[in-house]
């Protein structure tokens, strides 16, 4: 990547970042429930989700949809430079960087590997499935494990025709956003 296409990433995290600071963000559980039919995932099976922040798409209430729908959720712990997994049983604590983990023991960063769904944080993706993280490349580091479908839940205006990518950027299969639902990628 190019110091301009890296230079474009940062300007457009900072927009993107910059137009949620004050939008209410959806809370999604509706959408995930139907990706979950989309993709026909069964009560007992494991979907790797994602405790939003104040300024993602999404909810505890989203998870809590997975889990009341039967399902095992697992959900990502920050150690060190990459992701863990843990099994949510409806108990969480503060972890990196603000966010909240599940309490339960760590499964190991393979566990994302089990799931038969992995829904995601994004701040955009593009028609060709390019996912823009905030940058730290967690993410991307964990989905090289993961032999389900990637789903990214963004705004429906981060759903965009192109973003610049990276050779280990990892591309999603599907994007999720309130107003579209799932959208299955690449956009051909």
């Amino acid at each position: 990547m190019t110091s301009g296409e890296r230079d474009r990433k940062a300007t457009l995290r900072t927009r993107l970042r910059a137009g949620r600071r004050n939008a209410v963000m959806p809370p999604m559980a509706a959408e995930v429930l139907s990706a979950v039919a989309a993709f026909d995932v069964s009560p007992g099976e494991a979907v790797c989700a994602y405790v939003a922040s104040a300024v993602e798409p999404g909810s505890l209430t989203m998870v809590e949809a997975l889990r009341s729908h039967g399902l095992r959720v697992l959900l990502p712990v920050v150690v060190g430079d990459g992701l863990d997994w843990a099994r949510y049983d409806g108990r969480l604590r503060a972890g990196a960087f603000g966010l909240r983990e599940p309490v339960g023991p760590l499964l190991g960063a393979e566990a994302v590997g089990s799931a038969a769904l992995v829904l995601v944080p994004a701040l955009a993706v593009d028609h060709s499935g390019v996912r823009l993280g905030k940058g730290g490349g967690y993410y991307d580091r964990a989905l090289r494990l993961s032999t389900g479908p990637v789903v990214a839940l963004v705004r429906d205006e981060e759903f965009v025709p192109s973003l610049p990518s990276e050779p280990h950027d990892v591309r999603v299969d599907a994007v999720l956003t309130p107003g579209r639902g799932l959208v299955r990628l690449p956009l051909l």
